[in-house]
């Protein structure tokens, strides 16, 4: 398994306090992806940042009420079933209210968790 980029993911109800924060720190737009659960219109936006250094952080609105914020590992992979494999060989599980690999038609991906805690959001993009 090949890993293509590794980066904060932070989940949050107040996206553009978070944006704007990390355009304080130099952050700049790069991508928004839309549908990141997979469900067409279904409001879940994710904010790609990237700096002058080349570092990434990703924002993703979330559209159900939660009480703080949460920030995750994202990791792209070069593939998914095979980095879900090792995962849960070291003791990952999918988290909670996830059955299994979320297709939004340019990538998939996992929401896993680590024994001690560590989410961790694996994505494949599909070429």
């Amino acid at each position: 398994m090949k890993i293509t980029s590794f980066n904060p993911l932070i989940v949050t109800k107040d996206s553009e306090a978070a944006i704007k924060l990390f355009e304080e720190l130099g952050f700049k737009r790069h991508h928004t992806k839309e549908g990141v659960d997979g469900q067409a219109n279904s409001g879940v936006v994710e904010y790609r940042m990237k700096d002058d250094n080349g570092f990434y952080v990703d924002i993703t609105q979330a559209q159900m009420d939660i009480p703080k914020d949460y920030t995750f590992i994202r990791m792209n992979v070069s593939d998914l079933d095979e980095a879900y494999n090792m995962l849960t060989e070291r003791g990952f599980r999918m988290a909670k209210g996830f059955n299994d690999a979320v297709d939004t038609g340019t990538s998939r991906y996992r929401l896993m968790v680590s024994p001690t805690g560590t989410i961790m959001s694996i994505t494949e993009h599909i070429k």
